[in-house]
């Protein structure tokens, strides 16, 4: 029996090209991503495509000193422009974040936005979660 083809004998139709990656996770929906550290710098690109449109308040919680930082983005590219600053750094500018290991760091999304919505409403609602969670008192926000 013969168990291959030669290149130039028979025709084998095409009945369809898939237009997108079908190894690449699909994203999931905004409230399901939970990222490491190490997990910001691997993203597929169709990941970092959506998290660029996002904008909203996100949350970082340290791990080994079991605290949390509470965040927000509204500037270029959004939820990504943050977290690739965290993902070079590890802290972000952050301060109380400096002393953390970025190993530790787990990235979540608490609020998605209007695309449109104002930075000044954006901060406000970063103030609200920051109120509601406690992130002053006894997590990592020291703003």
């Amino acid at each position: 029996q013969q168990w291959w083809r030669w290149g130039g004998r028979g025709a084998i139709p095409v009945s369809s090209i898939a237009t997108d990656n079908l190894f690449t996770v699909a994203v999931p929906d905004w409230r399901d991503i939970v990222l490491s550290w190490a997990e910001l710098g691997s993203m597929p690109s169709s990941w970092k495509a959506a998290l660029a449109q996002w904008r909203g308040v996100y949350f970082i919680h340290d791990r080994a000193r079991n605290a949390g930082y509470v965040g927000s983005a509204s500037g270029a590219e959004n939820i990504l422009g943050r977290w690739q600053d965290y993902a070079r750094s590890g802290h972000g500018g952050n301060r109380e974040l400096r002393d953390s290991k970025p190993d530790d760091l787990v990235f979540s999304i608490l609020e998605r936005t209007s695309p449109d919505l104002a930075a000044s409403e954006v901060v406000a609602l970063e103030a609200s979660w920051k109120a509601r969670l406690h992130t002053r008192t006894t997590g990592l926000n020291a703003n």
